[in-house]
């Protein structure tokens, strides 16, 4: 099973990027299952072509504990959690994912639903105890970053590298590279580079600006379920390619290709 994290600073595309290649890995014949991070709870919103899930915040406050109310089935192979965050105002957004971990862990979620893959979508603006959950205790074993050439995402992603290598020591996840997000800005390929250049790590695959993106975002679907011939879509579907061969398959035989 891969058990994979992919963070970034908020507003990078990370939630567009980890739901697409959640696509691309469904394609694929793999179980997926994508954990929202983020208190806004906006992760799997293309996957669940824009009906909102419950959060596993709401339904402990609510007093629910069923396992059905915290995983949402998309019925081609990705299944949704969002763990949710306080009511605005109220409460700490980085103590409320743990809770919801805490709440998964007691629901057997992984060892009911048994995913070939899981895809933990976390914010990066800050990595504090509850933001650095999915690269602690075993939850994941890569982490990648969405980054643009933009100063701030790349302060961002060498943040989460810090925290990541401040880890290995105990044997949790490992920092695996740099997912570009283009967004056109002047030598952007030259800035990243340089920046994972810095960070000692190096960029995965570059994604570039595309329409296609805005279009699916706009009807609440992936690229990959929206415009599948596209080129964006065959963009995603080579980045899934290359995070599963950058990934630890602990226990083995996952296959890259797409099923037949």
């Amino acid at each position: 099973m891969r058990r994979i994290a992919i963070y970034g600073k908020g507003g990078i595309g990370k939630s567009t990027v980890s739901s697409n290649v959640s696509e691309a890995f469904a394609e694929m014949g793999h179980r997926v299952l994508q954990i929202g991070c983020d208190p806004k709870a906006d992760s799997t919103k293309l996957l669940m072509e824009g009906l909102p899930p419950a959060t596993v915040l709401d339904q402990i406050r609510d007093g629910n504990t069923k396992l059905s109310d915290a995983v949402h089935d998309t019925g081609r192979g990705v299944f949704c959690v969002e763990c949710g965050g306080p009511r605005p105002g109220t409460g700490c957004a980085g103590r409320g994912i743990i809770a919801a971990f805490n709440q998964l862990e007691r629901l057997d979620v992984i060892g009911q639903y048994r995913p070939d893959i899981i895809i933990y979508d976390v914010l990066g603006d800050v990595v504090c105890g509850g933001f650095a959950m999915p690269i602690r205790n075993g939850y994941s074993r890569n982490v990648f970053v969405v980054t643009s050439g933009e100063m701030m995402s790349l302060y961002a992603a060498d943040n989460i590298r810090q925290a990541v290598n401040g880890f290995a020591d105990d044997g949790y996840a490992e920092f695996s590279g740099l997912i570009q997000n283009s967004r056109g800005i002047e030598r952007e390929n030259e800035i990243i580079d340089k920046a994972a250049n810095e960070m000692g790590t190096e960029v995965v695959y570059r994604l570039p600006r595309d329409r296609e993106v805005q279009k699916g975002e706009a009807v609440g679907r992936t690229v990959i379920r929206n415009a599948p011939d596209s080129e964006m879509a065959e963009n995603y579907r080579r980045l899934a390619i290359e995070i599963l061969r950058r990934s630890d398959d602990s226990e083995g035989g996952l296959k890259l290709e797409k099923k037949k």
